[in-house]
C-alpha cells in the first residue's frame, strides 16, 4: 500500500464533503456507499473511475455496536443527507453499497441493507467493514483494525482478498464513556468534547486504557496469522499516537491514514 497515495485520496474525500468536487462534469455513473456508524452516518459518491464527486456526513446514535436499534431514525437521516446531495448534483441517487461489522448475520446484517433501501436506494452490495476499509487503502496483504464507535473489527488480507474476519464491541462509544465519568458530563456533552481537537492532549491519557483494550483485542486475533503490516482506520482511532498503542501491543507495525474516520465509507462506496 503507497500511503501517501492513500492519503491523497481520502483528502480528496474529505474536501467534497458538503460539497460537489469542481471537475465533475455531470455525467456517467455514480456510486455511493452509505456508513451507518454508530457515532456518525456518512455517504460517500464517486464517479465511476473512482473520484469522490460528494459527500455528507451527520453525527448521530441510531447505531449500538455496530447494531440499528433506531431504524426509522436511521432512515430518516439516510433520506436527509440523500436528499442534500442529489440537490447539489441535480440528479437522483439510485444505488449504494452498505457495511456491517465482521460477522454479522442474519437478521442484524439485514436490517442495515433495509435502511439503506429504505431510503430510495437499491442495494447493490453489503461488505464487512474493514474490508471496505481496505478497499479504500489499497492494502492487499496485512490486517486492517476499523475501530468505530461501537465495535473493533479487523480483516485479515492475502493477496487482496478476505481470509478472515474478527469484531468485538468495543470502540469510541467506550471511550465517550470515560470522558462522561472523568468529567459528569452527559453522553452527548462527553461526545463532543472528545472529538474536539482542542481537547485531545486532555482526552488521550483518560482514554489510553480503552485504546490498549481495543489492541489486545487485535493482538489476541492475530496471534495465529502472520502479518507484516497493520493498517489502522475508524473515528476512534483518530486520537495522535492511538496507531503507537496497537504497534506496541501486536510487535507489528502499524500504519494510520489521514482522516481515518472517512476510510471506511470511501471504501464501501467503491462497492457501490
Amino acid at each position: 500500500m503507497d500511503l501517501t497515495s492513500a492519503n491523497a485520496y481520502i483528502e480528496s474525500f474529505a474536501a467534497v464533503l458538503g460539497k460537489t468536487a469542481p471537475e465533475w462534469e455531470g455525467r456517467g455513473k455514480l456510486k455511493c456507499g452509505v456508513d451507518l456508524g454508530t457515532a456518525n452516518i456518512c455517504i460517500a459518491v464517486l464517479d465511476e473511475n473512482d473520484k469522490p464527486v460528494s459527500g455528507e456526513i451527520f453525527g448521530a446514535q441510531v447505531v449500538r455496536d455496530g447494531l440499528v436499534y433506531d431504524y426509522s431514525g436511521s432512515v430518516a437521516i439516510v433520506r436527509k443527507l440523500k436528499a442534500r446531495i442529489e440537490e447539489r448534483l441535480g440528479r437522483r441517487l439510485e444505488t449504494a453499497a452498505a457495511a456491517i461489522p465482521p460477522g454479522t448475520v442474519g437478521r442484524d446484517a439485514e436490517c442495515v441493507a433495509n435502511v439503506v433501501r429504505a431510503a430510495d436506494f437499491d442495494v447493490t452490495a453489503v461488505v464487512d467493514e474493514p474490508t471496505a476499509a481496505a478497499r479504500a487503502l489499497g492494502a492487499k496483504e496485512g490486517a486492517v483494525v476499523d475501530i468505530g464507535g461501537g465495535t473493533t473489527g479487523i480483516s485479515i488480507l492475502r493477496n487482496g482478498k478476505v481470509a478472515a474476519v474478527h469484531d468485538e464491541p468495543t470502540g469510541g462509544t467506550h471511550m465517550t464513556l470515560v470522558v462522561a465519568g472523568h468529567y459528569g458530563m452527559s453522553f452527548d456533552e462527553a461526545e463532543r468534547y472528545k472529538v474536539d481537537p482542542a481537547n485531545a492532549r486532555e482526552v488521550f491519557p483518560l482514554v489510553k486504557p480503552v485504546a490498549e483494550k481495543m489492541a489486545t483485542i487485535v493482538r489476541r486475533f492475530l496471534e495465529n496469522w502472520s502479518v507484516e503490516t497493520i493498517y489502522a482506520a475508524g473515528g476512534a482511532c483518530a486520537f495522535d499516537g492511538f496507531e503507537k498503542i496497537i504497534e506496541r501491543e501486536c510487535g507489528i507495525p502499524t500504519v494510520k491514514p489521514a482522516h481515518s474516520l472517512l476510510v471506511t465509507p470511501l471504501g464501501i462506496a467503491m462497492f457501490g
